[in-house]
């Protein structure tokens, strides 16, 4: 749902909708998880970690960060890393999504990074309630620093 499309507000005004990003070289997973967000939230999607990168650090700001774990060229937590370079606070609001949680390198990655990590098949209505938590969270932040 982008901005434009959203319901007017009674005083005219449109509400907050949060931003997501999808980050998953598997496009039908990246295209499965905007469908089933979309209605709730403004979501962007790409197959590329790079790409990704380039929006974190180009000054693109989202509320909720999913990221698969295993991707050629750049794994997430190697994006993380690089994103947290930039701007701890958008590598803070990384999920990292992954159906490789029981091999021991994915494992060992994971460790050694604060991220909260959900396995694959993704629980779609748990996990619309995580990034519901981490939006209010992000706007008491950004409303308190006002």
């Amino acid at each position: 749902m982008s901005e434009k499309d959203s319901p007017r507000l009674e005083s005219g005004s449109r509400p907050r909708v949060a931003k997501v990003l999808v980050v998953d070289d598997e496009a039908l997973v990246a295209r499965a998880l905007k469908l089933g967000l979309d209605d709730e939230f403004e979501v962007d999607t790409t197959t590329s970690p790079q790409q990704a990168l380039e929006w974190l650090t180009g000054g693109h700001v989202y509320e909720a960060i999913l990221c698969d774990v295993m991707m050629p060229g750049m794994t997430g937590v190697e994006l993380r890393d690089r994103i947290a370079a930039v701007s701890e606070e958008q590598a803070a609001r990384i999920v990292f999504i992954t159906g490789g949680l029981l091999l021991p390198h994915v494992r060992q990655w994971l460790d050694r990074v604060p991220n909260t990590c959900l396995e694959k098949p993704i629980d779609l209505e748990g996990l619309r309630e995580l990034i519901r938590r981490r939006v209010r969270a992000a706007w008491r932040k950004a409303d308190s620093a006002v």
